[in-house]
């Protein structure tokens, strides 16, 4: 399969693209790195990405951006951060993905535990990643020709828990290449409209 892998520099993104590319041909896009350029917040930025790669049998995206704060100090500005980037850029993408997937293809999101498990200065991410999830339940009845659409939700990454271990006081973490294998069961499964859960 030809995979296009959005957030493939990041650590779930590396681990991903480790699991597949031994079967896959991996096409990665980042921000800053990666076979192509691309900004989940800029819808148009997503659409040239899709005209120059061309036709794919999965789409994957292992990124998105949220803010972090109190919620009592939270600026709307701060709070669309998550909306613009996480939500609509992965909901983006799968629009875009009825017209460049081949038939049977799949795309697979990025949301989170926080949709179900909220943390002090997480409402953002909470709200985000229950959106992210609601859709997908929604598009997978949608969807045409085959084509199917899931979600991965994983808890706090081991590797990142130097960074965001203070947020998730009493969670387990789990490793990134545990967190791929949730990725590698969308992409070539058989099951849509799902949320793999990764605890």
């Amino acid at each position: 399969m030809k995979i296009l892998l959005i957030g493939a520099n990041g650590t779930v993104g590396q681990a991903v693209q480790a699991n597949l590319a031994a079967r896959h041909t991996i096409v990665s896009v980042g921000r800053n790195s990666g076979d192509y350029r691309a900004d989940l917040a800029q819808p148009a930025s997503l659409e040239a990405l899709m005209e120059r790669v061309g036709k794919v049998d999965a789409i994957v995206s292992a990124a998105g951006n949220v803010h972090f704060g109190p919620l009592g100090e939270m600026t709307a500005a701060q709070f669309n951060i998550g909306l613009q980037d996480k939500l609509l850029g992965q909901v983006q993408l799968a629009l875009l993905a009825q017209r460049y997937l081949n038939d049977g293809g799949s795309v697979t999101l990025t949301s989170g535990i926080l949709s179900t498990e909220p943390i002090r200065f997480g409402a953002s991410a909470s709200a985000v990643n229950a959106g992210i999830e609601a859709f997908v339940a929604a598009a997978a009845i949608e969807l045409p020709r085959g084509l199917r659409i899931n979600a991965v939700s994983a808890t706090v990454l081991t590797e990142s828990l130097p960074a965001y271990g203070p947020y998730f006081a009493g969670f387990e973490s789990v490793p990134a290449a545990r967190v791929a294998m949730a990725y590698q069961r969308s992409v070539e499964g058989a099951q849509t409209g799902r949320v793999y859960q990764v605890r």
